[in-house]
C-alpha cells in the first residue's frame, strides 16, 4: 500500500471521526439545553394516534426543538418511542429534550374539571356540560338528544335519567366525551345508591333503592341545610308509613317543568300531574334532582320524632311542627305575615 493511499485513509478515518465527534457534541448539547419556548407555557396537544416522526416534525416547527432527528434518537435511545401518550401536555421553559419525551411517556396530561350540582335537575347538568370549553361546540352536543337517547347510548335505555348521575367535581383531558363523563356520574351514583341501601335503617317505607333515591331528590330539594337533612327525612318517612301525602313543592315544580315560573298557584296544587304529591299518594315516578350522598344516607337513616309538617323561615331553616294546628300557625307567622 503506499504512502499516499495510507494518507488518504487515515484523513478518512481522521474525519470521520471529527464529524462523529461533532454530532456527538450537538446531540449532547441538544439533549442537555432547555426546550426553546417563548412562553412560560405553551400547551401542545398530541392527538391519538400520532407518530414519533410525525410529533418530532410538530415540535420543530412549533419552535419547541431544533434537531426532530435528535428527538427521535433520544425516544429510540431511552426505550420511549412506542410509549408515547396522547392529550395536552403544559411544556415550560426549564424542559430538557429528555424531561419532555418523560413527560409524552407519563401521560401527565392537562386535566380540566367541572362540577354537577346537588339539587340540579338532568337538563341542567347536561346544559352545564355543553357550556364546559372541552365540549362547547362540539357536533355531538348533549341538549340536542332526548333524554332516552342519551340514557340508550349510556347502556340504560329503560332508565330516566333523572337524579341518576351523582353529582360531584370530575377531572378530565381534553378528548374526553360529554358521554364519557356522564358513564362516569352514573357508575358513582350506582356504586354509592348500592352501599348506601346495604347500610340502611330497618322498618323504612322504601322497597327498593330506587325509592330511596327518589326520597333523597326530594328532601335535597327540600333544604341545602345539612343538620335539617335527616329530620325532614323523617317527617316524610312518617308521612309515607301513615298514608298521608308528602305535599311537597319540589315536586309540583318538578312536575310544571318549563311552566314554573317562580310561583306555586292554588290551581298549581291541584294540578294532577304525576309529581305532584299534593294529588298522589306516596313517592312522585322518579327523582327530580341531582342527589348527593348526604341526602342518600338522610333518606335511608331519618331521625326519629314525632313532626309530620314543617315550613321555611325564610333564612333557609325550616320550623317543624307535631300537629296541624302547630304547622298552621307556623305558616300565618313565616309565611302569610311574610307575604303581608
Amino acid at each position: 500500500m503506499s504512502r499516499r493511499l495510507v494518507a488518504v485513509l487515515m484523513l478518512i478515518v481522521f474525519a470521520i471521526g471529527f464529524a462523529a465527534g461533532a454530532l456527538w457534541r450537538a446531540y449532547q448539547c441538544f439533549v442537555t439545553h432547555p426546550i426553546a419556548i417563548t412562553d412560560d407555557r405553551l400547551v401542545f396537544d398530541v392527538p391519538r394516534g400520532t407518530a414519533l416522526r410525525t410529533l418530532a416534525q410538530r415540535l420543530h416547527e412549533q419552535g419547541v426543538i431544533e434537531h426532530p432527528v435528535y428527538f427521535m434518537a433520544l425516544a429510540y435511545l431511552r426505550g420511549a418511542h412506542g410509549r408515547l401518550q396522547a392529550g395536552e401536555y403544559a411544556l415550560t421553559r426549564e424542559l430538557t429534550p429528555p424531561q419532555l419525551l418523560d413527560l409524552f411517556a407519563s401521560g401527565r396530561v392537562i386535566e380540566y374539571r367541572i362540577t354537577l350540582v346537588e339539587g340540579w335537575t338532568f337538563r341542567q347538568a347536561v346544559a352545564a356540560l355543553d357550556r364546559h370549553e372541552v365540549f362547547n361546540g362540539s357536533r355531538t352536543a348533549l341538549a340536542a338528544r332526548t333524554d332516552a337517547e342519551i340514557m340508550a347510548e349510556l347502556g340504560r335505555p329503560d332508565v330516566h335519567p333523572e337524579g341518576r348521575f351523582f353529582p360531584d367535581t370530575y377531572r378530565f383531558p381534553r378528548h374526553t366525551s360529554a358521554l364519557t363523563l356522564l358513564k362516569r356520574a352514573l357508575t358513582r351514583m350506582d356504586q354509592i345508591l348500592a352501599a348506601e341501601w346495604a347500610q340502611r335503617a330497618a322498618n323504612l317505607p322504601l322497597t327498593t333503592p330506587d325509592e330511596a333515591l327518589i326520597l333523597a331528590s326530594i328532601v335535597e330539594k327540600e333544604t341545602g341545610l345539612a343538620s335539617e337533612r335527616p329530620r325532614i327525612a323523617g317527617v316524610f318517612t312518617r308521612r309515607l308509613q301513615r298514608g298521608m301525602r308528602l305535599q311537597t313543592d319540589p315536586t309540583v315544580i318538578y312536575g310544571l317543568g318549563e311552566r314554573y315560573d317562580g310561583n306555586i298557584r292554588r290551581a298549581d296544587l291541584r294540578e294532577p300531574t304525576p309529581y305532584n304529591t299534593y294529588v298522589i299518594n306516596g313517592l312522585p315516578p322518579t327523582p327530580i334532582a341531582l342527589v348527593g350522598r348526604e341526602a342518600i344516607h338522610a333518606a335511608l337513616h331519618p331521625e326519629d320524632g314525632e313532626e309530620l309538617y314543617f315550613v321555611a323561615t325564610g333564612d333557609g331553616s325550616h320550623v317543624f311542627s307535631r300537629t296541624l294546628d302547630e304547622h298552621n300557625q307556623a305558616v300565618r307567622r313565616y309565611i302569610l305575615n311574610r307575604a303581608d
